[in-house]
């Protein structure tokens, strides 16, 4: 069997475009089942975050497979034939990449913590639509061993490991002391919930949680010793506000400059502080042109995400070698692309559906 991997990600495809292939966690194992069923393609994983959105399969030849993938992408997401940066690896370039994506090693917050999380929930989406067999199987368990194995041994989680705290130390430093500052956060999934834990150990309070299901919302503001509000209700406060932080799954923005206009005449000069981490953007891109708003998009934080990757930068050497060793010991070396019909024998096992984490 081959193994492919075709993606888009952070660092050649800015916030517009990823945004377009973005993938909702509710269509996640959906997406795998439809790539599945493509001609020439076997299994499927699809792996969407708002870094990257990346497209794992499995074909038992690869003259036409990189074609039929991209083919495939184009088609469902309506690209037509627009020039994107798109990469393509295959065989053991393939699952060292998947290996350097679940390690935090590919991530703009290099040791990311949430991408572990994003890539098992990928998987078990594709595992319960029945789009991944032995071969995606047993390499995503294999994944989840590299990422734990990458993050024990080597210090690649030192420092800010996820957007989210990327994220408020910018809003620590624009306002200074948080715990001045009235906070919404809208949303209560991962990533809102490691904001949070971000704003809380700097001393944030007024933290209010936004979020279509109340349940999470109440369960995320208790642990924040927070207020929880329904999500139809955010708008009311965005007046007595400081720092709005938009991390929803819509398919769309949720705030446009309809909504901060009368925010603004009401503030009287006070600024206003919106850090958009979704994608696709909560917060439509115009309101960042409005006098006293202040608006960071996931793009944005790149600049302060660099300067925690180069302190950090030392440690993917080591993390590489790490990755190294474990695709000798998994037997992944012995996949070449030059080989058409080339098949480990670490992948020839039978299925194993029951070992999703």
């Amino acid at each position: 069997m081959r193994i492919h991997c075709l993606g888009l990600n952070y660092k050649h495809a800015p916030v517009e475009v990823r945004e377009r292939l973005a993938v909702g966690e509710k269509k996640s194992g959906e997406t795998s089942a439809e790539t599945a069923k493509v001609e020439h393609i076997e299994e499927a994983v699809v792996l969407s975050t708002c870094n990257r959105t990346e497209f794992y399969v499995v074909t038992e030849s690869s003259a036409a497979v990189p074609d039929a993938i991209e083919n495939h992408v184009r088609k469902h997401f309506d690209l037509g034939d627009e020039q994107l940066p798109f990469y393509h690896h295959d065989d053991a370039d393939a699952v060292r990449h998947l290996f350097h994506v679940a390690s935090g090693m590919d991530s703009m917050v290099l040791g990311e913590t949430e991408i572990f999380g994003q890539v098992k929930a990928a998987y078990a989406a594709a595992l319960d639509a029945g789009a991944t067999s032995a071969t995606l199987n047993q390499l995503f368990q294999k994944t989840f061993n590299v990422g734990k194995y990458v993050r024990t041994h080597s210090k690649i989680t030192s420092g800010p490991t996820s957007v989210g705290a990327v994220a408020v130390e910018l809003a620590e430093k624009i306002f200074g002391d948080l715990k001045r500052c009235k906070v919404l956060l809208i949303g209560a999934g991962e990533i809102s919930r490691s904001t949070a834990k971000s704003l809380a150990t700097r001393g944030a309070k007024g933290i209010v949680v936004s979020n279509r299901s109340v349940d999470k919302a109440e369960e995320l503001a208790a642990e924040m010793e927070g207020r929880a509000i329904r999500f139809d209700d955010f708008q009311a406060e965005l007046p007595s506000a400081d720092i709005v932080i938009g991390s929803t799954a819509a398919p769309h923005a949720i705030i446009d400059t309809s909504h901060v206009d009368p925010v603004l005449r009401k503030r009287r000069g006070r600024p206003l502080f919106f850090i958009d981490i979704a994608v696709p953007r909560d917060i439509d891109p115009a309101v960042g042109e409005r006098s006293g708003v202040y608006l960071y998009d996931i793009d944005g934080l790149e600049t302060i995400a660099s300067d925690s990757r180069n302190k950090r930068a030392s440690e993917l050497t080591r993390c590489e070698q790490l990755v190294e060793e474990q695709m000798v010991k998994h037997g992944f070396l012995s996949l070449r692309a030059s080989e058409s019909h080339h098949q480990s024998p670490d992948l020839a096992s039978p299925d194993s559906r029951s070992a999703a984490t």
